[in-house]
C-alpha cells in the first residue's frame, strides 16, 4: 500500500501572500506537458461557451494570471481561508481559467501579487490580458500561518 506520494509544489500569489498549489489536470495538453500534469480535455467544459454567460451567474472557474513575458509566479483571483473544510471563502474554486498577462514594451516590469495589481496595470495599459479556453485543476494547498495547510499535507524543508 502507497502511504505517500511526492508532488511539484509551485508558488504562487493571491492578494499579496504567497500561496503553495498544485497542478493535476489541465485541458490543454501542450500545457499539460509542460505543467507534468495528466491532459484532461474535458475540463474547457467547464468555461462557458462565448456569449452565454449570464450577469450574477455562478461558474466552478475561477481566473489565474499567467505571465507570458516577465518570470513570477502565477496570480490567482480567489484563495481557500482558511485552507482545508472550515474554508469560508464560497468564491475559491481549485479549478482555473488561464489569463494570459503580457507586458507591453517600455513597461516597467514587476512582479504582480494580486488580482488588483493585474487589473490596475492592466488599466495603465501596462500589461494586455489574453483569456484562453485552458482550465487547470490547481487546488491550492498552502497559505501561511495565518491561513494553514491542507490538512495531512506535510512539507520538507524548502518551504519554510
Amino acid at each position: 500500500m502507497i502511504d505517500q506520494v511526492r508532488l511539484p509544489l509551485l508558488r504562487g500569489w493571491y492578494d499579496a501572500e504567497e500561496v503553495f498549489y498544485i497542478t493535476t489536470d489541465v485541458s490543454n495538453a501542450d500545457v499539460a506537458r509542460a505543467k507534468g500534469a495528466n491532459f484532461a480535455p474535458r475540463l474547457a467544459e467547464a468555461l462557458p461557451v462565448a456569449g452565454t454567460t449570464q450577469p450574477g451567474h455562478a461558474s466552478s472557474v475561477d481566473k489565474v494570471y499567467a505571465v507570458t513575458n516577465f518570470e513570477q509566479a502565477s496570480v490567482f483571483a480567489s484563495a481557500p481561508d482558511p485552507v482545508g473544510h472550515l474554508n469560508r471563502d464560497v468564491a475559491y474554486s481549485p479549478l482555473w481559467q488561464m489569463i494570459k498577462v503580457t507586458w507591453a514594451d517600455g513597461a516597467t516590469r514587476r512582479t504582480l501579487k494580486s488580482d488588483e495589481d493585474v487589473l490596475a496595470a492592466a488599466e495603465k495599459g501596462e500589461v494586455s490580458l489574453e483569456a484562453t479556453r485552458v482550465v487547470l485543476n490547481c487546488p491550492i494547498v498552502h497559505r501561511g500561518s495565518a491561513h494553514g495547510t491542507l490538512p495531512e499535507v506535510t512539507f520538507g524543508a524548502a518551504l519554510h
